[in-house]
């Protein structure tokens, strides 16, 4: 198992917040920047995931000419305006408000502003509520823009070593076993890298789940990504799972990457029953037909059969 950890930057992550509430935004009159030129209509704003430095030109000058920034928490996005001192016009559009707002930013629209989205880090509409909003802006022929930027996902993925030609973001697994194996199961014969969020008390326990859905796969735990304690760790899920069982919940955002199952061969119907058998030794059928559909490569309603068939032998 291989650690790579990039060492602290110069970038400052503590600049102070500025103030700003939804009320202000609504009175205050189109800031200059918004004239020829500017962005009409919901621009989907990338923000930075932890290094504030990591902002593009085009994203400050949308977010310096916005008549409305619609954010998940107004104090999160106020310290990243503070810091390239920008005057906030925010909005705050979360999961407990969205009903009601999304009707009002609408409205902003149809009137020919620009609102900015963002959220609290990274690209919006990943695991965050601005769906709703670019769908219902969509259907009503509003213009929608995106301006592309930070990616925890697509940050982690680049980083791990791992094959990038072909992969599968899967968000948050759920935080029971049972499900989270059951959704791995569904996952498992995606050929290609498996992209995963997850929180530290839950990390051990989902990568132990992945090693026994997914199989013997080379994996990476990319934590703190671009942030003063950035880690990568490498290695296979099984291993990956020992480290962090022994080494206890690390802190911060968490991605994990595990590779793609490796190619299929043809397995043999005896072969299947040998491997079976040793599996079925020690676990039970489900988990042993798991277990030997991720080793071989065989698809799992094959393999369950023989299960059945063996079970059904002398």
């Amino acid at each position: 198992m291989r650690k790579f950890e990039r060492k602290p930057t110069a970038a400052s992550f503590d600049a102070k917040p500025g103030e700003g509430s939804e009320a202000a935004a609504a009175s205050k009159p189109p800031p200059a920047a918004a004239s020829a030129g500017m962005l009409k209509g919901l621009v989907i704003v990338a923000t930075p995931i932890g290094n504030m430095s990591d902002i593009t030109l085009r994203a400050l000058d949308t977010l310096r000419g916005a008549h409305a920034i619609a954010c998940e928490d107004t104090r999160v996005t106020a310290k990243l305006l503070a810091r390239h001192g920008i005057s906030a016009k925010l909005v705050a559009y979360n999961d407990h408000n969205a009903p009601r707002v999304r009707p009002l930013l609408l409205q902003r629209l149809r009137r020919g502003e620009t609102v900015a989205l963002v959220s609290d880090a990274g690209t919006p509409l990943i695991s965050d509520p601005g769906y709703k909003l670019v769908r219902e802006a969509v259907a009503e022929g509003l213009p929608v823009v995106g301006l592309p930027g930070p990616s925890a996902a697509l940050a982690a993925l680049v980083v791990s070593g791992l094959p990038t030609d072909r992969f599968l973001f899967a968000g948050f697994l759920p935080p029971k076993s049972a499900a989270r194996r059951a959704a791995l199961a569904e996952l498992a014969p995606v050929r290609a890298s498996l992209i995963v969020f997850e929180s530290g008390p839950r990390l051990a326990a989902c990568l132990a789940d992945m090693a026994t859905e997914l199989g013997p796969r080379e994996a990476a735990v990319a934590r703190e990504l671009t942030k003063l304690f950035e880690e990568v760790r490498r290695g296979t899920l099984a291993e990956l799972a020992g480290h962090y069982e022994t080494a206890g919940p690390p802190k911060g955002e968490i991605v994990i990457v595990a590779g793609p199952p490796a190619t299929p061969t043809e397995v043999s119907d005896t072969d299947l029953d040998e491997q079976l058998q040793v599996a079925l030794s020690r676990l039970s059928r489900r988990d042993a037909v798991a277990a030997v559909a991720a080793a071989t490569g065989a698809p799992r309603k094959r393999v369950y059969e023989r299960a059945l068939a063996l079970r059904s032998e002398p």
